[in-house]
């Protein structure tokens, strides 16, 4: 490395105000019932831009991705949530001690479920526990990014994880790329955000969703 530090990226002062606030308003952003809100931007040091990262599902979406997933899972399921905390909380609260639910995501906020969370960066995609190898009854993944760098890499840790079945959700540009890694087809229901999103949001499944 060189002692220089001419080839490290610099913020302009108007994106370090942009972070300084951002920061501030993290610091309050948890509310009196400790729910987690949003985290809009995810700063990319490498390139020292902001990109959006995290949208949560309304509240008909995770009630019907709740449904799927138990009903999927079925009875001493288990289940890996890959970057999408939003239904965490309700499927937790619907299962069971038979039941296992692991969230897998990168937001270090989530880590207050114990461990149940499991710290994941989709730029390692084989870097999570060795002993989950194919023990998932049921894998929903909401790839944080639609680009298919990050798909291909998500799509490895599911396939390290299970053998069964597969839920995603993701905009419809990724659809021809997640049928060819994953197997999955384009189910009737269709997300929605309590932000609204520009981009055609889908759910894919790799089976029929009337048998569940």
């Amino acid at each position: 490395m060189s002692d220089s530090d001419d080839d490290i990226p610099k913020l302009s002062k108007e994106t370090l105000a942009a972070l300084n606030e951002f920061y501030a308003e993290r610091e309050r952003e948890v509310s009196e019932d400790n729910e987690i809100n949003e985290d809009w931007v995810r700063l990319l040091i490498e390139i020292g831009a902001f990109q959006l990262s995290q949208f949560w599902y309304d509240e008909t979406t995770t009630e019907y991705l709740t449904d799927l997933v138990i009903k999927a899972a079925g009875p001493k399921g288990k289940i890996a949530l890959l970057s999408c905390p939003t239904v965490y909380p309700v499927i937790k609260s619907r299962t069971t001690t038979d039941e296992t639910v692991y969230l897998f995501e990168y937001d270090e906020r989530f880590s207050k479920y114990g461990d149940d969370f499991i710290a994941y960066d989709y730029n390692k995609p084989l870097n999570v526990p060795k002993d989950f190898s194919q023990i998932f009854d049921v894998v929903m993944l909401d790839p944080p990014f639609l680009s298919e760098e990050c798909l291909c890499k998500v799509a490895e840790t599911v396939k390290f994880l299970t053998s069964k079945k597969i839920i995603l959700c993701t905009g419809a540009v990724m659809e021809e790329l997640a049928v060819n890694l994953l197997n999955v087809r384009k189910i009737a229901f269709e997300p929605k955000h309590k932000n609204n999103l520009a981009n055609e949001f889908f759910c894919y499944t790799n089976f029929e969703t009337s048998n569940v």
